[in-house]
């Protein structure tokens, strides 16, 4: 993982600011991109720089993992871990870990002498369980990466899994268990809430949520041979993931807000206490090296917990529009895409091609993309967001002709890479740099 020099964050912008000037920002993307055919993508560094050194002071001193899926682009990764106070990445699946230390070691390695800004070999710890098979024999055949990826389990059958798919495999060398490189792993515990009258709050991903439940497991970790407990993790998604400024009708949105704003003081205090209680049980048994927790939208909350060690987090360096809906902070808008008008079915309204890049998540109207410029434009009630056009209208459609070009902004900050093949770096008002997303580079993960 290289990073360019465009892509030197640690470096003085002649304008560090000139994102928040919204006309001047949206048309200095246009301007930029001119020679550049739509769909284009672009990052602007500045944005980018903000929200980078803004994830920082948030965090409070605490170390932030960056979360590969919300980026997807290796060279803005490379550079955010360069700033000081980033460390690590939080892979989504094993593959990609495999995929990002190979080629940390190719640049270490690399003759010319151009190291990889991170320092190598690469620390990745993979954010959730992996039951693919492939993927493990070539981890526990190459030392080096078994001693820098960390795998996450949360159940017994997690452990039966990876060593049946050892087992006898080539890979391992035919060895046992004990004969094996120690595979380091981690236990994530349910950060989920239970809040008055709500009832569950937050995704369901692991079933250890007790202190008994995680010290039962950590002690099956230590008595099988071939595996080593270094780390916890609990990603509390009803505070990181939930904004508290929701949108619609003025009355009906602060009376969300307040409710968003009592649930998640309460989770943030059951948490504390929880979360608290449940590493100083499996410290006790083992001595992990780090506690992870957090996401963008709780930096601030998850920094002031003692129990934990790092923060991970990603959304925030690119700014996806679903992260406007916090009061705690706002993103710049550092990644955005733009789409060419291709006819006018009405003097007043105007047709993008495409359009169609919908968030996962609930369906509803957040999930779709923000037309950000120009401004006074919204998609049909009746079609919004198509696969091949999105039909347009209000007063910015009706100044738009066919080759102008709309500006959009993803809900996710990661998805989006997912649609392009590559990020154009803007700075001052000029691209400085083509960065490949990881479709760019061939690979699709998940």
């Amino acid at each position: 993982m290289t990073a360019t020099t465009a892509l030197d964050l640690t470096r003085h912008l002649a304008h560090p600011d000139a994102w928040r000037d919204e006309q001047r920002y949206w048309r200095g993307l246009t301007a930029a991109t001119a020679d550049l055919e739509p769909p284009v993508a672009v990052i602007g560094l500045e944005a980018l720089v903000h929200n980078a050194r803004s994830m920082l002071q948030r965090a409070g001193g605490k170390p932030i993992r960056v979360a590969s899926k919300s980026v997807r682009v290796r060279a803005v990764q490379d550079a955010v871990l360069a700033l000081p106070g980033y460390a690590g990445i939080l892979a989504y699946t094993l593959p990609e870990a495999l995929w990002l230390a190979e080629r940390a070691r190719r640049a270490a390695d690399d003759p010319a002498g151009r190291a990889p800004a991170t320092a190598h070999p690469l620390d990745i710890v993979v954010g959730y369980p992996t039951v693919d098979r492939a993927a493990l024999r070539a981890l526990a055949a190459d030392e080096e990466f078994a001693s820098t990826i960390t795998l996450m389990v949360d159940s017994v059958a997690h452990l039966d899994l990876i060593d049946a798919a050892l087992a006898g495999s080539v890979a391992a060398g035919g060895a046992p268990a004990a004969a094996r490189p120690a595979l380091r792993v981690a236990i994530e515990l349910d950060s989920a809430y239970t809040a008055p009258a709500l009832g569950r709050l937050g995704v369901w991903r692991s079933p250890v949520a007790t202190v008994d439940d995680a010290t039962a497991l950590a002690r099956e970790i230590m008595r099988r041979p071939g595996f080593d407990l270094v780390g916890l993790m609990a990603y509390e998604s009803q505070i990181a993931g939930v904004g508290n400024r929701p949108g619609g009708n003025p009355i009906a949105r602060r009376a969300m807000a307040r409710a968003i704003d009592l649930m998640q003081k309460g989770s943030i205090a059951e948490l504390a206490g929880r979360r608290g209680e449940v590493v100083a049980a499996v410290r006790s048994l083992a001595p992990l090296e780090f506690v992870n927790g957090g996401g963008t939208g709780s930096l601030e909350s998850t920094s002031a917990d003692a129990s934990v060690t790092e923060i991970a987090a990603g959304s925030g360096l690119l700014g996806g529009h679903l992260f406007d809906t916090y009061s705690r902070f706002r993103p710049a808008p550092a990644a955005a895409f733009a789409l060419p008008v291709v006819r006018k079915p009405r003097p007043d309204m105007a047709t993008l091609l495409g359009g169609g890049w919908i968030a996962s998540g609930p369906p509803a109207p957040d999930r779709l993309p923000e037309i950000v410029w120009p401004k006074g434009t919204t998609m049909q009630a009746r079609e919004m967001a198509g696969e091949v056009q999105t039909p347009l209208s209000g007063r910015g459609a009706a100044g738009l002709r066919a080759g102008d070009r709309v500006w959009l902004r993803h809900t996710k900050s990661g998805e989006l890479s997912e649609h392009v093949n590559e990020f154009a770096v803007v700075e001052d008002g000029a691209v400085v740099d083509v960065v490949p997303t990881y479709r760019g580079e061939g690979q699709a993960f998940l």
